[in-house]
């Protein structure tokens, strides 16, 4: 009986063991299955999300590639156009002995891409010098509705490579202007620029308003002037004050209308994309930058202003800048101005962007410059 009785226990400890065993195996391979899950799980997840994260970084890219790539044609479309241009110049009528370099801005024809810039050329002065009518075009000094006396002097300083002035942009008012030059023009074979100067809106429309079936062929509006109505703001430095001067003067002129930019600006690229929108036919750039100098003796600035307008060779490279920037982002054309001294920096500007370059400072120094840099031209095209 005891020996059957151990026997017994033998066999329920065993068949105990067994069956735990059992257990803790089934338990291990629960486990080893449930960890194996979870594994095959976070990896699909990684994997998912790798995928999604691949997708949406290609898309990405794939946009920024888009958005480079409009870019680039845009650039890549105003540069041969631009080289269009000047082949055109190039290879106008070159089988005759006289080349003719005409261009056409805004449908009217210039003889060639050369002008004067307002403020530097007299009608009857110049006319002294050199024949007028042998440039593209001649800009005339800014004319406001009533006379303007300009600033107190000193209002003219030397600076190295250039000169700061502070006229004021003194003249007669548009009726003298009326009166005595344009009867001068009337049987002159050229296209004349009349600049537009004002203080407020009011001021530019009396003044187009004016110009109106006159001589002058095309308006370059001077949006360098304070704005008296907006706190002496220039109409140059604000967006949208120059986008709606623009807008206003376009719905009273009857002829094209091109506004002359400020590079006293943050970004000039934003303020001709303004002005385009606004209406502009053309853009004219760049004018004078904001400069002082100083009296060693006394301290004091050296012209009655205080400030005045920097230009001359010095500021040649901020206008090539500027309107190779400009050039690229809006469809208007540019004519191009700043630091123009020699035939190679007419075309430079040429290069960069411009369809028509303008002769300033340079003549103050050379009366004959716009014709000397003409013929300089002449050797580049």
């Amino acid at each position: 009986m005891r020996m059957d009785n151990v026997a017994s226990s033998q066999t329920r400890n065993q068949a105990g063991s067994q069956a735990q065993s059992q257990t803790d195996s089934q338990a291990s391979s629960e486990t080893r299955n449930l960890a194996s899950s979870k594994t095959q799980n976070q990896t699909s997840s990684l994997a998912s999300i790798q995928t999604r994260n691949q997708t949406s970084s290609l898309a990405s890219s794939e946009t920024r590639n888009q958005a480079s790539s409009k870019t680039q044609n845009r650039a890549s479309s105003k540069t041969q156009n631009r080289a269009n241009s000047l082949t055109t110049i190039h290879d106008n009528d070159i089988t005759t002995s006289h080349k003719d370099r005409s261009i056409e801005i805004c449908g009217v024809r210039w003889k060639n891409p050369i002008t004067t810039a307002a403020g530097t050329f007299a009608i009857r002065e110049s006319g002294k010098y050199y024949d007028y009518t042998k440039l593209g075009s001649i800009t005339t000094k800014g004319v406001a509705p009533q006379a303007w006396e300009g600033n107190p002097t000193p209002r003219i300083a030397e600076t190295p490579s250039g000169m700061l002035n502070a006229v004021g942009l003194e003249n007669p008012g548009v009726d003298a202007y009326i009166k005595n030059d344009l009867p001068i023009l009337e049987n002159q074979d050229v296209v004349v620029i009349a600049n537009v100067a004002g203080h407020s809106e009011d001021e530019y429309i009396d003044v187009v308003k004016k110009l109106r079936g006159t001589r002058v062929d095309m308006l370059e509006i001077n949006i360098s002037c304070p704005n008296v109505s907006c706190g002496g703001i220039a109409f140059g430095t604000d967006a949208e004050t120059a986008a709606r001067l623009t807008a206003k003067i376009k719905k009273v002129a009857d002829k094209p209308v091109i506004i002359k930019l400020s590079p006293n600006v943050t970004d000039i690229v934003s303020m001709a994309q303004a002005v385009e929108a606004a209406g502009a036919d053309c853009i004219s750039m760049i004018n004078t930058l904001l400069g002082m100098r100083l009296n060693l003796k006394t301290g004091l600035p050296i012209l009655a202003n205080a400030t005045g307008g920097l230009s001359g060779p010095a500021i040649l490279p901020v206008a090539i800048r500027m309107i190779y920037q400009v050039s690229r982002a809006v469809d208007i054309p540019i004519i191009g101005m700043g630091g123009v001294s020699t035939g190679a920096d007419a075309y430079e500007m040429l290069l960069a962007g411009a369809q028509a370059v303008a002769v300033g400072t340079a003549a103050l120094s050379d009366p004959v410059a716009p014709i000397r840099i003409l013929e300089e031209l002449e050797g580049y095209l």
